[in-house]
């Protein structure tokens, strides 16, 4: 499988859906907080780590 930017948005989107959906329908917290606070958090914190691991992953190729 080729991780090219559609299929790596796609993932990181899903992932992000898939977590706020449970948090949703467990009811630990109020649906407006989850939306505005947690889904944003979980959004930026995805890219991060994207990023930190996109930039690994050249360097990793460039020692080789």
């Amino acid at each position: 499988m080729e991780f090219n930017l559609p299929t790596t948005a796609g993932a990181l989107i899903a992932l992000v859906v898939l977590g706020t959906g449970v948090l949703i329908a467990a009811g630990v917290m109020a649906t407006s907080t989850v939306l505005m606070m947690v889904t944003p958090a979980m959004l930026v914190f995805g890219v991060i780590c994207l990023a930190l691991g996109v930039k690994h992953g050249e360097y990793r190729v460039g020692r080789s």
